[in-house]
């Protein structure tokens, strides 16, 4: 079981970049997304799923690796770029939005993401990159009604 935990908690090896294996995991999802996932009922579903099974991955690839929070696992920014993402417009500019947004409140951990890394084991990986993707949710979805109430026009926005 340890051999699977380590694919999902490396989203299929993504966690092993060399560079930025995080960032390289939330690409992964940037792709399913785009390609894979139509749909809110979609996008949700399979966040739910990564978030749940990613919790029990990324605690084994913890213990087996013996280190808190290891860099190659990003099964956790898979599931929070799906989360930030989440209801809004599939398009090329709410893709990018979130994922710069997601990016940005995961580096940034404001409260309580910060603290909820402080929970054990799997529980403590995710749970910071679920309030991170809560928050780029947020502040994409606060852009995207400011955009309609401003009457911005839909090849920028909507």
């Amino acid at each position: 079981m340890r051999v699977v935990a380590k694919i999902v908690g490396t989203v299929f090896g993504a966690g092993y970049s060399p560079v930025a294996p995080g960032t390289a995991g939330s690409l992964v999802a940037v792709a399913a997304y785009w390609w894979l996932l139509r749909g809110d009922v979609w996008v949700v579903g399979v966040a739910a799923a990564a978030t749940a099974v990613g919790v029990w991955a990324a605690g084994v690839c913890e213990r087996s690796w013996g280190r808190k929070d290891p860099p190659r696992v990003c099964v956790d920014e898979f599931a929070g770029y799906l989360i930030a993402v989440a209801f809004l417009p599939h398009t090329l500019v709410y893709a990018g939005a979130a994922f710069f947004a997601f990016r940005f409140f995961d580096v940034v951990k404001p409260f309580p993401a910060g603290r909820s890394q402080r929970l054990p084991g799997g529980w403590g990986i995710m749970a910071d990159d679920v309030v991170a993707a809560v928050y780029a949710n947020l502040v994409v979805q606060a852009v995207r009604a400011a955009a309609r109430a401003l009457g911005v026009g839909p090849g920028v926005f909507l």
